[in-house]
């Protein structure tokens, strides 16, 4: 059985004025995100390209940052901290069969992969919605 908790996350500081104000100039009109890891270059994939610039900006802006990962199968709190969706809202979306849930016994359990699925719907009604 998978691990249904978050793993510990990672808290980082605000950067200090100056490397703010020099990481927002380098993010500048960019999209590109290309990692160094050991002098090998690896280019992004699009979900972690988004993820790696958002917590860029974040850091650009001087917030403060948390990144943790995510097990497979989180539980309703963990769902609905994810998605930014209070846990009434998400046992509800459940309760109407718009999101998958599994049970453990009588705890409800949802597949990472089925919130940010969600997630993507949502974003993409909303885009239409806007148009």
């Amino acid at each position: 059985m998978c691990s249904m908790t978050l793993d510990a996350p990672k808290v980082s500081p605000p950067l200090p004025p100056a490397a703010q104000a020099s990481l927002a100039r380098a993010l500048s009109g960019s999209d590109d995100v290309t990692v160094f890891v050991d002098g090998t270059v690896h280019r992004l994939e699009a979900g972690a390209r988004e993820a790696v610039l958002d917590l860029l900006l974040r850091f650009s802006r001087g917030d403060a940052v948390s990144v943790a990962s995510i097990s497979e199968l989180l539980t309703t709190s963990q769902a609905a901290e994810l998605a930014g969706i209070s846990n009434t809202f998400l046992r509800n979306l459940t309760d109407r069969g718009e999101l998958a849930v599994q049970y453990r016994g009588s705890h409800r359990r949802i597949r990472r992969e089925d919130i940010m699925a969600w997630l993507a719907a949502q974003k993409t009604q909303k885009s239409s919605t806007d148009s």
